[in-house]
């Protein structure tokens, strides 16, 4: 028996299948990104410059953190509106915490850990248990922390950390060739990061989209959905409080400081070409969808544009990237229906001379009428009831 031999893609084959990974949801934003970066740099040359691009890098990070946890509840079915409100409480628990003793650093710092854990373990928990809708339990618990965070502070600025534990937010590894600096906000991004592909490649990251994709396959797979949706929002709540940890740094504590978070890293993520329900995305894009966002407002900035027109501007990315992934998810869908190969109906036995056979006796017949079943009498309730009808 020969061996069946693959035959290799072309040069124009391959091409073919870059662009049209270009122009895929997933893949757009790679390339929205390249472009708002060259748009910035004809405006501002010295945005090109390794020194303010790592700048820039160093700006975005708690954003694209914050998309990062935000990209496993949203790709897991669900949402998550209360990371605005956690950022803020972790940036004023800082603040106010710390203080000028540079020894506490440590333990507050495993206490805003531990308090978004279990922000996003009371999250998970009702939406799973109690079955009320991520939408609102969340929106429940921005409020209610947003509350919480008026009322300690009074609405002003409170409480300024030590130098020590700011200098994660703005400080770096000083005097490096090029950049001159390399921020720690860069260096927690990228193990951050790191961290999500390595977790999403996992079986358990596996079993998020899984789940997103369709909960009742997943359960009758022996997946614990309860526990797979909390930790979304586990993972979620811990990313809001590391991007606060960073925005203590040079952003200062403030009850505003995170205050819209929540809807830019779903902007962010949408715009990374992830599906709203759940089941189809890559964290990759989704942190590439905050850079390109970001970049998106800095070339608005750079162009004159006013800063009021950002809110408007980022709800129409949400509206008009959903759109270009529903659009692009049914085509791809109806391509694939037609793609598919016709089913080969085979011959008719009684039509080929061979296979006919002689009619059964007769005894044989009244046999095998005697073993089949009696029909059932169809009855207009019956019919009813199988329809769902009374």
């Amino acid at each position: 028996m020969s061996a069946v031999t693959t035959p290799q893609p072309t040069v124009g084959q391959r091409l073919a299948g870059f662009g049209r990974t270009l122009i895929s949801p997933r893949g757009a934003v790679f390339l929205l990104l390249i472009v708002l970066l060259i748009a910035i740099t004809l405006l501002n040359p010295s945005f090109a410059e390794p020194s303010q691009f790592i700048r820039f890098v160093q700006r975005v990070a708690p954003v694209a953190i914050v998309a990062i946890g935000q990209y496993f509840v949203i790709v897991g079915g669900e949402f998550d509106l209360s990371m605005g409100s956690v950022v803020t409480a972790q940036v004023v628990i800082a603040g106010n915490l710390i203080g000028q003793d540079e020894s506490k650093s440590l333990p507050v710092l495993l206490l805003m850990l531990v308090f978004g854990a279990v922000i996003g373990l009371i999250n998970g928990l009702i939406v799973t248990m109690l079955k009320v809708p991520s939408f609102i339990v969340t929106l429940g618990m921005m409020l209610a922390l947003l509350g919480a965070i008026l009322y300690w502070t009074g609405g002003a600025a409170t409480g300024n950390p030590a130098d020590g534990f700011r200098e994660i937010g703005r400080g770096g590894i000083r005097d490096l060739p090029v950049i001159d600096i390399l921020p720690w906000s860069v260096v927690v991004l990228v193990v951050v990061l790191a961290l999500a592909i390595w977790f999403g490649r996992r079986p358990f990251g596996r079993t998020i989209i899984a789940l997103g994709d369709n909960p009742t396959t997943a359960r009758y797979s022996g997946t614990r959905n309860w526990w797979v949706k909390t930790s979304t929002f586990i993972i979620s709540s811990l990313s809001a409080t590391v991007a606060g940890v960073l925005l203590v740094g040079y952003a200062g504590v403030h009850p505003s400081v995170g205050r819209g978070y929540e809807f830019t890293a779903i902007t962010a993520v949408v715009l990374g070409g992830v599906v709203l329900g759940g089941g189809r995305g890559w964290v990759v894009a989704a942190a590439a969808g905050a850079f390109a966002l970001e970049a998106l407002f800095t070339l608005l900035n750079f162009a004159g544009v006013p800063s009021t027109y950002r809110d408007a501007v980022q709800g129409a990315i949400i509206i008009l990237a959903v759109a270009y992934s529903a659009t692009t998810l049914r085509a791809r869908r109806k391509g694939r229906a037609l793609e598919a190969p016709t089913p080969q109906i085979s011959p008719d036995p009684s039509s080929d001379p061979a296979t006919q056979t002689s009619p059964a006796p007769a005894e044989e017949q009244d046999a095998a009428a005697s073993a089949r079943p009696a029909p059932i009498p169809s009855t207009q309730r019956a019919d009813n009831e199988t329809k769902g009808g009374s």
